[in-house]
């Protein structure tokens, strides 16, 4: 298991889903973890958790699409918790639509929030690990930033930035004592997965039932990743033992798209 007592680690997109279960597998591993997303009760109920498993956690409400809000978001952990040494770039929305039907604002969004919110919450932790000379961050893409797929090109687009975004990152600080990987899964057990198969249901007519087994068949091992299995990805990239591991799109998703 990974050993990361000591260290403070912030995971936006914290409130549930992936978010949330790679918090509690930081918490589990000895970090102090502060979440931050939109929802205030959902931020809450991670945090309670986090502190029932013996760590400190502090809950932000924060759009990371607004850089003023992630430089005041930082400035508060660093007040509650200390240093953010461990910054996992979890907030992430998703949409699908025809290359046609997709508008301006759709366009706009999906980047601020999954590209340029990544950004702007690398580059406000980026000076602490520097100065520390350690430092791990963890960048929530998906095997549509390793591949495009139809009527979602505004999502592959933004996660293909993301994936160019760690990459470049890694190569600059990589004699710093920092690393910088993403974690790329397929269809994941989580509510975002559940808006997928709603939306199959909408469009077809067919049944939930048989929209989760259109989602499952993606994958070779015909089953939707979990999301602690995520977590522990995720996790491992934080210790030291994944030192050497930098700059990589390390995709989970049963062996669809092999490296």
């Amino acid at each position: 298991m990974a050993e990361l007592t000591g260290r403070i680690a912030l995971v936006t997109g914290g409130g549930r889903g992936i978010g949330r279960s790679v918090a509690l597998s930081l918490a589990s591993a000895g970090a102090d973890v502060a979440v931050t997303a939109r929802s205030p009760k959902e931020l809450d109920e991670t945090a309670a958790a986090i502190r029932a498993l013996g760590r400190r956690a502090e809950a932000i409400v924060c759009d990371v699409s607004e850089r003023t809000q992630v430089d005041a978001m930082v400035a508060r952990v660093k007040t509650a918790l200390g240093d953010p040494l461990i910054l996992v770039n979890n907030a992430g929305i998703a949409a699908s639509a025809k290359l046609t039907d997709t508008t301006d604002e759709m366009w706009d969004r999906m980047l601020r929030v999954n590209a340029s919110g990544a950004f702007y919450c690398t580059r406000a932790v980026l000076p602490l690990m520097l100065a520390a000379k350690w430092g791990r961050i963890v960048n929530m893409a998906s095997v549509a930033g390793r591949a495009g797929a139809p009527y979602i090109a505004a999502y592959t687009a933004s996660k293909h930035a993301l994936l160019g975004l760690t990459r470049a990152v890694a190569a600059e600080v990589a004699s710093r004592g920092i690393t910088v990987n993403a974690v790329c899964p397929g269809y994941v057990d989580t509510e975002m997965t559940d808006a997928s198969a709603a939306n199959i249901v909408k469009r077809t007519g067919r049944t939930e039932e048989d929209a989760r087994k259109i989602l499952e068949g993606f994958s070779p091992q015909g089953r939707l990743m979990t999301a602690p299995e995520v977590a522990a990805m995720t996790t491992y990239l934080c210790s030291d033992v994944a030192r050497g591991i930098n700059g990589q799109g390390i995709v989970l998703d049963g062996g669809a798209l092999q490296s």
